[in-house]
């Protein structure tokens, strides 16, 4: 569970009036895109997806920011609707599309077709601007099986939901769908991501996380937090 509140002020003073409001970096969900989720989130509750897709989304908007020239019109829809294919395919079988040794290559094909759409479905019935929604829809049909970037947008979406694989949140979910240890998944998805990016940026970002998740496992942290 995320920490939300301190445990206590070791420093004894009150700092919070030095806080800024807005610093950079810091994101909200964009309100255009609310009653996008809102639409979404139930078909995402498969496999962790809903959770994965706003990790992703705060990774396209990092991404974002380093490319101006990219369209967050057709980047954060394709984003937060990539997934709500695989409310399509048999929870029984989800695992098997991409799983290690494995691999069902029609059920990846089947999660984007159906994703493309049910996206098109939601994008209609929230009055998104049509004249984006080709592109979205053709970010969505293809963003895992296909090798290519069709436009930045594309690797950007792309990029942010491979390098979500790193995050805290993408190992932990990663143990749990394979039954593997921390290190065994921080190893999984390492070779899942590196090599497999398009924009040097999501590539600092997944070497840094990798770099942070090899550190927590070093024995001199395991022996840090075994003392706390």
């Amino acid at each position: 569970m995320t920490k939300l509140q301190a445990a206590g002020n070791h420093y004894g003073h009150d700092v919070s009036a030095h806080v800024e409001a807005e610093p950079q970096g810091v994101i909200a969900l964009d309100l255009g895109l609310v009653a996008v989720w809102e639409l979404a989130a139930p078909l995402l509750r498969v496999r962790d997806n809903d959770a994965h897709t706003l990790y992703a989304l705060g990774l396209a908007h990092a991404l974002l920011e380093s490319h101006p020239e990219a369209d967050p019109a057709i980047v954060l829809p394709a984003i937060m609707l990539h997934d709500v294919g695989w409310s399509e395919v048999p929870p029984d079988e989800v695992l098997q599309a991409i799983a290690p040794g494995g691999g069902r290559p029609d059920l990846v094909l089947q999660h984007e077709r159906e994703g493309a759409r049910l996206a098109a479905d939601i994008l209609a019935q929230t009055r998104y601007d049509a004249s984006k929604v080709p592109e979205i829809l053709a970010i969505i049909d293809g963003h895992d099986s296909r090798r290519t970037a069709l436009s930045i947008e594309d690797a950007i979406v792309k990029d942010a939901d491979k390098t979500w694989r790193l995050s805290p949140h993408g190992v932990d979910t990663v143990m749990d769908w394979f039954g593997l240890d921390r290190d065994q998944a921080m190893r999984l998805c390492s070779q899942r991501v590196h090599g497999h990016l398009f924009t040097q940026e999501a590539k600092v970002m997944a070497s840094a996380l990798s770099a942070l998740e090899s550190v927590t496992l070093w024995p001199q942290r395991q022996a840090l937090l075994s003392a706390d």
